[in-house]
């Protein structure tokens, strides 16, 4: 049997769980990214086995001008996620933070690192892309 993580909100009405993760997770410091954590920037994660527990229905999402849909939970402001344009909520990448057990992901990449807030500053040991990861990475 797999290993399962859960996650949550800051108010706790939506919660999930998954069992696994996709083995790329980056730092984004995309100005959307920053505005929709908060933060200097946003870490999100593909995951597998994606299962709503509660508050499915508490997701409410803003789709910005370029499509990409960002999910948060409609009672307390929470980063849930993100999703590129056109996929479902199915294929949502969550936002690391809101994982409530320790989990077993890497970051192995800082992108869009060209729109970096000014006093952000990068983490020599992890590669960056001035824009997305590049097509060989």
């Amino acid at each position: 049997m797999s290993e399962e993580f859960k996650g949550s909100c800051l108010c706790g009405n939506v919660r999930f769980s998954v069992h696994g993760f996709h083995n790329k997770a980056a730092n984004c410091h995309c100005s959307m990214c920053r505005k929709f954590h908060g933060a200097a920037f946003g870490t999100l994660v593909g995951v597998q086995g994606l299962r709503w527990l509660s508050g499915k229905d508490e997701l409410k999402e803003f789709v910005a001008s370029n499509g990409t849909t960002r999910t948060f939970c409609s009672h307390c402001g929470s980063s849930i996620g993100f999703r590129v344009k056109g996929e479902p909520l199915e294929n949502i990448e969550l936002a690391i933070s809101t994982f409530d057990d320790n989990i077993p992901v890497n970051i192995d990449a800082q992108i869009y690192t060209d729109y970096k807030a000014n006093w952000c500053e990068l983490q020599p040991e992890i590669i960056a892309y001035p824009e997305g990861r590049t097509s060989n990475s």
